[in-house]
């Protein structure tokens, strides 16, 4: 490992990663709103679940702004039911396509030609969305070079010693955009590749035998020794 001595950390546990899953492939989605409705709906769900919610609102042609708009709320709710919370978040879906109507008229692509920071910060002030969510849509639906820091990217950090367990989501994500080229395609398979990792090996419980990172993971040896 002696080549990735003077590479920052984070840009080999990211070759690494990718060496071992290969390209992953994320968001899986039809359309950009479709990824934003995903970002929405995957709140404290399974993806799995989203999906189901999904294929229903596809099932129902209410995968736009305008028919979310047009739907009643009770409607929308019984559509995402499989994603939890359905009450809460057909709310929140309501919110998101009044905001795409009433500051774009649906034009997806005027919201992407905004300025990164600007647009982030009206994304925050639509009900719902916190920072996690809308740097998923920032990210993965409008292409915008922002790293998305997730459960799982917390407990990465913190079990290779790089982040505390618990902090401000700012602190997590400056170490990416420190040590990594703003690059919104290598940001969305960073994400993707840490969620597979943190299903594969970097569990709740961690299976850290042949971990690709136990090198790196002072958790890890501490568990192996």
């Amino acid at each position: 490992m002696s080549s990735e001595a003077a590479e920052p950390v984070l840009r080999v546990i990211y070759r690494r990663l990718l060496d071992v899953y290969g390209p992953q492939h994320w968001w899986p989605a039809e359309t950009r709103f479709e990824m934003m409705v995903g970002a929405v709906l995957t709140q404290s769900a399974a993806w799995s679940n989203v999906e189901k919610a999904i294929a229903n609102l596809g099932a129902a042609s209410k995968l736009s702004p305008s028919a979310i708009r047009e739907t009643p709320s009770e409607d929308l709710a019984q559509l995402v039911y499989p994603s939890g919370y359905y009450n809460a978040k057909a709310k929140k879906l309501k919110a998101l396509a009044a905001y795409l109507g009433e500051r774009f008229d649906d034009d997806l692509d005027a919201m992407q030609a905004q300025p990164t920071p600007a647009l982030r910060a009206e994304l925050l002030g639509v009900h719902g969305i916190g920072d996690e969510t809308a740097d998923d849509i920032l990210l993965y639906a409008l292409g915008k070079p922002v790293f998305v820091i997730d459960e799982f990217t917390r407990r990465l950090l913190h079990r290779l010693g790089l982040a505390a367990e618990k902090g401000p989501y700012s602190t997590y994500q400056e170490l990416f955009t420190r040590q990594m080229d703003e690059d919104a395609e290598v940001f969305a398979e960073y994400h993707a590749l840490i969620v597979r990792h943190a299903k594969e090996s970097c569990r709740k419980r961690p299976v850290c035998q042949g971990c690709v990172l136990l090198d790196l993971c002072p958790t890890g040896r501490r568990s192996a020794d």
